[in-house]
């Protein structure tokens, strides 16, 4: 296996082509213009580099403050060879056998949806895993929750800057240098998962166990109100012993997108449950990504006063209502 560092830079609507009524913009939000990425192998070894500009169709002009970042002109987009050429390339160039690292999440599913505009075939395996470096940044050097741009981490790194920031091919490059700064052996389970295309069947759902918590993934329902009744998205199993831990707190909801459940295991203590809904992109449903995490005590009792604010709140609007 080897990594592809990928980086991209794109264009997006001006003010003048959002319509200033719905507030709605052209379907393709964010137009890829130019893809950057570096091939390396698990030993550290650079293999190969990628770097081409996209000629754009949905925003043939680039907004102001793109261009003022990017450094990149009209003429040079002009000359461009198509998404569809480029992609192609790219994805033969990427080989069989790799895994995406990017800086952020962002960059995976704005080419995949640059992919689904122009009808292409998504070549990408299911689930897609890549490792976020800027998360893995987080974890390894500051609180894990706090995320920074590239050039703040290689600045405080003191990683050498031979190269202007916001440019694909560099970007890569320096995505790669924070990288190579972190101890990826101890890393290597920490993958993300990306969200673009989620399990559409049982079999498909996802399971993943990291060292302090465990995340589940589960396929498409229509409706959020039939996520939480299925026993895949609602069971509480404790991700050290495989044991279904006893709910103390079943599910309860804040504002409806969030759920949060609190269980006991015999063995190992206090299971604090996440769950997220979250959209599909093409409209058919929801679907949950689930997170259980042994806590101590102190947390679980956060979790029993946070459902007590919420039916305190709760009351409180409908004796306002009634009166």
């Amino acid at each position: 296996m080897h990594y592809i560092i990928l980086d991209l830079e794109w264009n997006q609507a001006s003010e003048k082509q959002i319509d200033p009524v719905s507030q709605t913009q052209p379907e393709l939000h964010f137009e890829i213009i130019e893809i950057g990425a570096v091939k390396v192998d698990t030993a550290g070894n650079v293999l190969g580099e990628f770097s081409e500009l996209i000629h754009p169709v949905v925003y043939p002009h680039l907004f102001e403050r793109i261009r003022d970042v990017v450094k990149i002109t009209e003429e040079e987009l002009l000359h461009a060879r198509s998404f569809k050429e480029v992609w192609e390339d790219f994805i033969a160039w990427c080989g069989n056998d790799y895994r995406f690292c990017t800086w952020g999440s962002m960059d995976l599913t704005e080419l995949q949806r640059n992919v689904d505009f122009y009808d292409l075939e998504n070549p990408f395996p299911l689930p897609l895993l890549y490792y976020d470096i800027q998360k893995l940044y987080s974890l390894a050097f500051e609180d894990g929750k706090t995320r920074r741009a590239l050039d703040y981490a290689v600045h405080s790194l003191v990683l050498p800057e031979e190269n202007a920031f916001h440019r694909a091919l560099a970007d890569a490059y320096y995505t790669w240098m924070v990288m190579d700064a972190l101890n990826m052996d101890s890393l290597q389970t920490m993958v993300s998962i990306d969200y673009h295309r989620p399990p559409r069947e049982r079999k498909e759902e996802i399971y993943l166990k990291f060292g302090t918590y465990s995340k589940f993934v589960s396929r498409v329902f229509p409706t959020k109100e039939d996520a939480m009744l299925d026993k895949n998205v609602n069971s509480t199993v404790c991700y050290q012993c495989g044991h279904a831990a006893k709910k103390k707190i079943r599910w309860f909801s804040n504002a409806g997108r969030y759920y949060f459940s609190l269980s006991y295991c015999p063995s190992h203590g206090w299971l604090k449950g996440k769950i997220r809904m979250k959209k599909a992109e093409d409209g058919s449903g929801v679907f949950a990504v689930k997170i259980l995490k042994l806590v101590d005590e102190a947390s679980a009792l956060k979790i029993y006063q946070k459902k007590q604010e919420i039916q305190t709140k709760r009351k409180l609007k409908q004796h306002s209502e009634s009166l």
